[in-house]
């Protein structure tokens, strides 16, 4: 069994986590399913939309301290699985396709970095968020440093990463690190409603709203603004602009 499984259904590629006996958390072997599972939604035009969830009791306990402890060179071996996963959560966070998270139990380390990664972030409502780096004596990854402060703010991001904060799904939806919370239980069945949703709307407009909003971090205005104007361009020349905008002329 791979720690990854892969499946695609009407648009949407379901990732699901399922080392469920290690809280999802991820090996090297399981970083590098990451990276070709993320690359080959990025590439399949069949793929509209992707949407992660976990098996278990939680959506992601992040980096495999039992898999680092146990290498000859941890060293090495840490720098390589932070370096293998983050690279595909940059794919994630880059892909023109919107990416959409079902979260339960708990999302720590690189598992809140995951959560940073997605566009859109369903939380059952006793979901856990937090950082765990400090706890194990290790530093952010995947991700996490440049992320946090974007999504909660800088003195937030210190204090989850100082502190050791737990978030509840409650705090992290009014921080902004989740979209909606719904009740246990529920969280895979609403994120797959809005996955399925996404996966029948303009693809090119939604693809294109993400790069832009996801850009607009390391351009200036000036860019951002040049980069709208040559998007929506295109943007209206596309079968599914010119049935949608014939729909709103009438």
């Amino acid at each position: 069994m791979t720690g990854l499984e892969y499946a695609v259904d009407g648009g949407v590629a379901h990732l699901t986590m399922n080392r469920a006996d290690v809280a999802n958390a991820v090996d090297l072997p399981t970083a590098r399913e990451w990276g070709a599972a993320v690359e080959h939604a990025a590439q399949d035009p069949a793929v509209r939309v992707v949407l992660i969830s976990g098996d278990g009791a939680r959506f992601c306990a992040g980096g495999d301290l039992g898999s680092m402890l146990g290498e000859p060179d941890p060293p090495a071996y840490v720098k390589e699985l932070a370096d293998t996963l983050d690279a595909a959560f940059q794919q994630l966070v880059a892909m023109e396709k919107p990416v959409v998270a079902a979260v339960h139990g708990a999302a720590a380390g690189a598992g809140l970095s995951l959560v940073l990664s997605a566009d859109l972030v369903v939380a059952a409502r006793s979901t856990k968020f937090l950082a765990a780096y400090g706890a194990a004596g290790l530093t952010p990854d995947c991700g996490m440093s440049y992320l946090l402060p974007r999504a909660v703010g800088q003195q937030r991001a210190l204090e989850v990463l100082l502190t050791g904060r737990v978030l509840t799904a409650d705090v992290a939806r009014e921080w902004g690190l989740v979209t909606e919370v719904v009740e246990d239980g529920e969280h895979l069945t609403r994120a797959t409603e809005i996955a399925t949703r996404l996966a029948a709307g303009p693809t090119f407009a939604l693809g294109q709203a993400k790069r832009l909003s996801r850009a607009a971090w390391t351009t200036t205005r000036a860019e951002s603004g040049a980069d709208e104007s040559d998007t929506i361009s295109k943007a209206v020349s596309t079968q599914e602009a010119q049935q949608l905008m014939s729909k709103f002329a009438k």
